[in-house]
């Protein structure tokens, strides 16, 4: 997959400040706050910063975290998956393998 090659000013004056303190800065949204959260339409999820498809309404599930899941992605191709050990944690960083886009983690408690 291409890359998309952009400065940090770039994503900043595309994203929104809360997309780019998630996408870029590797933020996170406040537990429960999320627009997407309780999204009950039929669709395909995309990165906010570059489009591309990342992940079905089919295999979105409830995991009572406060942050919408998934089972699977559309693409494997669409992401890229990285082991993360900070904060203390062991878990699995999700990045959208076309801009770089951090899209959050998984845990090794999911289903």
């Amino acid at each position: 997959m291409p890359k998309i090659q952009k400065t940090e000013q770039d994503w900043q004056e595309l994203l929104t400040p809360e997309q780019f303190e998630v996408l870029r800065k590797k933020g996170t949204e406040p537990a429960f706050s999320g627009e997407l959260l309780k999204n009950k339409e039929k669709g395909v999820y995309q990165c906010a910063a570059c489009g591309n498809q990342l992940f079905s309404s089919e295999t979105k599930f409830d995991s009572g975290s406060g942050w919408p899941s998934f089972y699977d992605v559309v693409n494997n191709k669409n992401i890229e998956v990285k082991k993360d050990t900070s904060h203390g944690l062991d878990r699995l960083e999700i990045i959208c393998a076309q801009c770089g886009g951090h899209l959050g983690h998984v845990f090794a408690d999911g289903p």
